[in-house]
């Protein structure tokens, strides 16, 4: 059977950015678990406003941008631009749990892709990132596995924000007195969100990182505080 590089492409999106590709994304909120105790997220309408601000504004739309950075540099073959990315996106974290939030996920997404889609380029990939001194990132290593594995970037920025909210949503499900229509409702409420970001991160460099996510921040750092909590962040 032959398969077109589109159908390809967009069977391994699917696959990388299921529920069940072991990155262990079920366990973390983003500082959603704190935000729900302290009463800024408590329905379906303060869900959809919470979330989009942290897409347009903060880490979702930078970690896009930082994939896309890794995709253009590996595809050039450009290793001081690919340390440039992985650098700044280790060190672009509000909090120590959102920093193991995305490093823990990325050493899992490395350990994964290179035993199941395995690459001679993502074997580099690791060896570089350890010679550095670098933790692995997710964003890093999944747009280095799109670039090896030749997933188009304008496919893959939208469908990894989605994946984003698609987990953040399961993880207000278990979180809110929401059901899970509500959740769907929200993911179609998010949508313009995922693609008018996905498009300004793909035309975006380094140089337009940055956040405004305060509240999000604040809620990570706060969540280690909490007595009892469900998620690791």
């Amino acid at each position: 059977m032959t398969m077109s590089t589109e159908t390809l492409s967009a069977l391994r999106l699917q696959a990388w950015l299921s529920p069940g590709f072991p990155v262990g994304a079920f366990s973390y909120s983003h500082g959603l678990e704190y935000a729900a105790e302290a009463g800024w997220v408590s329905d379906r309408a303060s869900l959809v406003d919470w979330l989009d601000a942290d897409l347009r504004f903060g880490a979702g739309r930078n970690d896009v941008i930082f994939a896309a950075a890794v995709w253009r540099a590996v595809t050039a073959d450009d290793e001081a631009a690919l340390v440039e990315a992985a650098s700044l996106s280790a060190a672009m974290r509000g909090s120590a749990e959102l920093a193991l939030e995305s490093t823990a996920q990325g050493a899992a997404f490395l350990r994964t892709i290179r035993q199941s889609w395995p690459h001679d380029r993502l074997d580099g990939l690791a060896d570089l990132l350890k010679r550095e001194g670098l933790e692995p990132t997710l964003p890093v290593i999944f747009g280095a596995a799109c670039a090896v594995h030749g997933v188009p970037l304008a496919s893959a920025a939208p469908l990894y924000m989605h994946a984003i909210v698609a987990n953040l949503v399961s993880a207000a499900l278990r979180l809110l007195s929401m059901g899970q229509t509500d959740g769907q409702i929200a993911i179609r409420e998010l949508e313009d969100a995922v693609l008018e970001t996905a498009e300004e991160a793909l035309a975006a460099g380094l140089e337009d990182i940055g956040s405004a996510a305060l509240m999000v921040d604040l809620a990570s750092l706060a969540h280690e505080t909490q007595y009892t909590r469900l998620f690791r962040s």
